[in-house]
């Protein structure tokens, strides 16, 4: 049976940050991830995790100005010695956490910007980051996204992000696969996992195209799970979906999941 860890960024928002670790433990998760901790300090994210018997099996490199649009800084020229700040920051909470994997997201691409320019910056920075986190036996993840969602985003394909996952040289790196971001750009899930698998490092999930509950929309998701049963996948899945209402009442896709229907 797959491994799925909540997302706290994205649900059991009808409480607070700090109340969503006592919610998704009362519904069942044994793990979360997160887009970010950094508003609070490490110890406090540390003991919300252990008083609820949790795992964080993920969370970003700092991204840049969200609230201005910014949707991470690796491929950003000009913005190396804040990218690698990020590191020793992620680094450092990761360690306290004890979670394993970390995410770096590129950032958007000005209209009209040589993506050669951002490839060369996002590859340097991916490898700086991927020694930082090797040297504490850290995973470090990147993950295409689509550009309806973040229009002028670096990195959009599963194929460009495996290019440079193998460009970096680094055997921590490896690419986070989310089932949303990948049908809408590429579709063809089930052939691409299974290309990939060996280095695919995390799993996200939500319908498409409304991004909510996996239970409905285009891809089918028990025939996913029960291929990455099959293919012997061991990775964590996280619930990365916006809940249509209140989150305990859409789990149902949950516990079908776990009965393996």
């Amino acid at each position: 049976m797959p491994k799925f860890a909540a997302n706290l960024t994205m649900m059991f928002t009808e409480v607070p940050f700090p109340q969503r670790f006592a919610a998704a433990a009362a519904a069942g998760f044994s793990a979360v991830e997160f887009l970010s901790p950094y508003d609070y300090p490490p110890e406090h994210v540390a003991a919300w995790l252990q008083e609820n018997k949790l795992e964080c099996v993920l969370f970003n490199l700092p991204t840049g100005d969200w609230a201005a649009g910014e949707r991470g800084i690796a491929a950003l020229p000009g913005r190396e010695a804040e990218c690698r700040a990020g590191v020793a920051r992620a680094i450092e909470y990761a360690r306290a956490l004890g979670t394993k994997r970390l995410h770096m997201m590129a950032g958007v691409m000005p209209a009209g910007a040589d993506p050669a320019v951002h490839h060369a910056t996002y590859l340097a920075n991916l490898r700086h980051a991927a020694h930082a986190a090797d040297q504490h036996g850290l995973m470090l993840l990147i993950e295409p996204i689509n550009p309806r969602d973040i229009p002028g985003y670096f990195l959009q394909t599963q194929a460009q992000a495996h290019a440079l996952r193998e460009e970096s040289g680094a055997a921590n790196v490896k690419v986070q696969m989310d089932f949303y971001h990948a049908q809408i750009v590429e579709g063809d899930l089930a052939a691409t996992f299974k290309q990939h698998q060996a280095d695919i490092g995390h799993v996200q999930i939500a319908s498409v195209p409304g991004r909510n509950e996996p239970d409905e929309g285009e891809i089918n998701y028990p025939y996913l799970f029960r291929l990455l049963d099959e293919l012997g996948y061991d990775g964590w899945i996280g619930c990365e979906y916006r809940p249509r209402g209140r989150t305990e009442d859409g789990l149902g896709w949950l516990a079908n999941a776990r009965s393996g229907q």
